[in-house]
């Protein structure tokens, strides 16, 4: 299987980053980055943390204890960091060289995803540092989804190859977490 890595960069809503993380765990990525101004628990007073907690809590249903995660308060520490490890880097954000997700192409087999702030996106200067550009097609008015919805869609993308006719993989899986 791809080694896959999450870097949420000033994701805003912890309903979101909830949401992002069950989606992590349901399809197994290997890490996630909190990068920016991303609210996790790990940072502030005891009751800020409890609070953040409870509501990252409401929509990943306890992946947020299950789904490695780290942090890098600089989006270019954590690219860096990721390079590191041998990922090449993808931001999911249109531009005149995105790769159309839908199209048939081999995901690198170590991969990190950048997904940005809900509606100002990602900027130049961080796009910049990326390997290349992934888009997800859009049909009707609106010229983007949801990042929890766009983070299913990227992320399923890139893992139903590794997944297509695996299912003694996907059985061992459920039962080693179970056990």
């Amino acid at each position: 299987m791809k080694t896959l890595t999450v870097i949420l960069y000033n994701i805003r809503s912890t309903y979101n980053v909830g949401a992002i993380l069950r989606t992590c765990d349901c399809l197994g990525v290997d890490s996630v980055i909190f990068t920016g101004y991303t609210p996790f628990f790990d940072k502030g007073l005891p009751h800020e943390q409890a609070r953040l907690r409870k509501q990252i809590h409401k929509t990943a249903l306890g992946a947020e204890n299950i789904v490695k995660w780290s942090r890098f308060e600089d989006i270019y520490d954590a690219i860096n960091y990721s390079r590191r490890q041998g990922a090449r880097i993808f931001a999911l954000e249109q531009g005149a060289k995105s790769l159309n997700i839908s199209e048939p192409q081999e995901f690198p087999e170590n991969l990190a995803v950048i997904l940005g702030e809900e509606v100002r996106g990602i900027p130049p200067d961080v796009l910049d540092k990326c390997d290349g550009l992934f888009e997800i097609p859009m049909c009707g008015q609106k010229e983007s989804f949801n990042v929890s919805v766009a983070t299913g869609i990227i992320l399923w993308e890139i893992r139903k190859s590794d997944l297509s006719g695996k299912e003694k993989y996907l059985r061992m899986q459920r039962e080693s977490r179970q056990s």
